[in-house]
């Protein structure tokens, strides 16, 4: 009886492991196809193994380093290559945002979240270069717990590392991490009227204050109104950081 007990457990653990691995299908194809048509870095983690499964070539997240380079050293990348501070930063985001992760009450969502920061990288460049770092969940393991996730890396457009983020997909809301608090304080994204998505659109194009007023059929004091507003909401200084926050937010 306890031969069948212990017989039926494995059968049960390696049809598991096979269930598990059905999930990957090619995706690393998939990956391997979108790091191709991007501009940012891109590399697929797995947490259980605490190891890079993938790493491009894409030169910003690399720092200097070959691909290959990056997939030997693993986690010791960041150990290497991230100011100390930064390297705390980067601790307690991850015990924070698996915490978050955890306390998710349905498992079946976990995937539709995905968590932004910013932090110092150096590498080989002579100066460190603050980027940031967009990871969503690619796999939960059976329990539920994120497995493995793609990251994309790209040149941060804030000033300062932190800005710590998580955000649900398929609505407004979001969650910022309050560093000095350890807390997650919910909140939801910031909304703009048409016609100042309008003029943030025209202005991604590269155009100039009056030609945005020619493109709209208002006059260039309009389009300083419109900016304003832009500005307010967002709580940003100029088109740039504006520009930055709705491509960030998936505002446009």
């Amino acid at each position: 009886m306890e031969n069948e007990k212990s017989a039926l457990l494995n059968r049960n653990r390696i049809k598991s492991e096979e269930e598990d691995k059905l999930q990957f299908g090619n995706y690393l194809d998939v990956v391997r196809s979108f790091a191709k048509i991007t501009y940012q870095s891109v590399y697929v983690i797995d947490y259980e193994q605490m190891k890079f499964e993938y790493v491009s070539n894409n030169p910003l997240f690399l720092c200097g380093y070959t691909a290959e380079e990056v997939l030997e050293m693993g986690y010791n990348f960041y150990f290497n290559n991230v100011p100390q501070e930064d390297l705390e930063l980067l601790g307690l985001i991850n015990v924070l945002g698996f915490d978050f992760y955890d306390q998710l009450p349905n498992t079946d969502e976990r995937k539709s979240y995905s968590i932004s920061y910013d932090f110092h990288l150096k590498g080989k460049y002579d100066k460190p270069v603050l980027i940031n770092h967009k990871l969503t969940p690619l796999f939960l393991n059976k329990n539920g717990a994120v497995w493995k996730s793609l990251c994309i890396v790209s040149l941060s457009h804030n000033q300062h590392a932190g800005n710590v983020a998580i955000h649900k997909q398929g609505t407004d809301l979001f969650w910022k991490l309050d560093i000095a608090q350890k807390a997650w304080i919910a909140g939801k994204k910031s909304k703009l009227k048409e016609k100042e998505l309008e003029m943030l659109r025209l202005y991604a194009q590269g155009l100039t204050i009056h030609q945005i007023a020619e493109k709209m059929f208002v006059s260039p004091d309009t389009v300083k109104y419109y900016r304003r507003k832009i500005f307010e909401t967002f709580d940003v200084k100029n088109f740039t950081e504006a520009l930055a926050f709705a491509i960030d937010n998936k505002i446009i």
